[in-house]
C-alpha cells in the first residue's frame, strides 16, 4: 500500500472503533471471526473478572470471500477450544454455533441466554468491527445494556497476522463502513454519522481500488 492508502485506511480504521472502557457484566458475547486474538483478548477479559460466563458465537460462514476462515466446523467451537487453552473453564463457556453474521451474532446469543438473570453484557470484537456490532446490538437487544471491548490496535499495528496484511484489511474495513449506512437503511442496524474526512477516505480508497468487499452500488450514505 502506498502512504496515502495507509494514511486514509487509518482514517477508516479509527473510526471504527469506539472509546468503551470494558465494564464488568453478567455475560461476554466473543463474536467470531477470521482473528483468533479477538478470543485470546476474551480470555485475558475474563481473568480479569469482568464476566462469569463466555459466549463465543459463530457457525461456519464465510468460506469464499475475504473474510474466509477456512475452517470445517463452527466459529465458535474454534473460539471455545482456543479460551480453553488459555485457561478459561469449561463450565464457563457456553457456545452459539449457529450464527452467520453480526445480527445473528447478537440475537442468537439473546436467545441462548434467555431465562438468565442478565443486568449487562460484554461484546467482544476485533478492533474494527466495534461501531458495526455496537449498531447491531442497538436493533437486536436494545433493552440490554452493554459495553465493546477489544485491545488497543492502529491499522498498522492491526495487519500484523499472517492472512490479515494491509491491503486485504483495508477492503475489509471499507465494506464494513459501507454496511453502516446500508444496513441502518434496511433497518438492521442503527444509524451512524460518519464524518466527512472518513467518507471522503472511503471514496478516496475506492477510487485506489480498494472495493473487493463492497455491496453493489449504494456508495453514498
Amino acid at each position: 500500500m502506498t502512504p496515502e492508502a495507509v494514511r486514509l485506511a487509518s482514517q477508516v480504521f479509527a473510526y471504527h472503533q469506539l472509546p468503551h472502557q470494558p465494564a464488568p457484566a453478567d455475560a461476554m458475547l466473543v463474536l467470531g471471526t477470521n482473528d483468533l486474538r479477538v478470543a485470546t483478548h476474551a480470555a485475558a477479559l475474563y481473568h480479569q473478572g469482568l464476566a462469569p460466563l463466555v459466549v463465543p458465537t459463530g457457525g461456519i460462514a464465510h468460506q469464499s470471500d475475504l473474510l474466509a476462515t477456512h475452517w470445517d466446523r463452527p466459529e465458535a467451537d474454534v473460539f471455545a477450544e482456543h479460551l480453553r487453552e488459555a485457561g478459561v473453564p469449561p463450565a464457563a463457556i457456553l457456545a452459539e454455533r449457529e450464527a452467520t453474521n453480526t445480527a445473528e451474532n447478537i440475537r442468537f446469543c439473546r436467545r441462548l441466554l434467555s431465562g438468565r438473570p442478565l443486568a449487562r453484557i460484554l461484546i467482544v470484537t476485533k478492533p474494527f468491527m466495534q461501531r458495526r456490532a455496537y449498531a447491531a446490538h442497538a436493533v437486536e437487544w436494545p433493552e440490554m445494556p452493554a459495553t465493546m471491548a477489544t485491545w488497543p490496535a492502529t491499522f498498522t499495528s492491526y495487519c500484523t497476522e499472517p492472512g490479515l496484511e494491509p491491503a486485504k484489511v483495508a477492503n475489509i474495513i471499507l465494506g464494513d463502513l459501507q454496511r453502516l449506512w446500508v444496513y441502518a437503511r434496511r433497518g438492521w442496524t442503527a444509524p451512524q454519522r460518519i464524518p466527512p474526512d472518513v467518507l471522503a477516505a472511503f471514496h478516496r480508497l475506492v477510487e485506489l481500488g480498494y472495493n473487493q468487499h463492497l455491496l453493489p452500488g449504494d456508495r453514498h450514505p
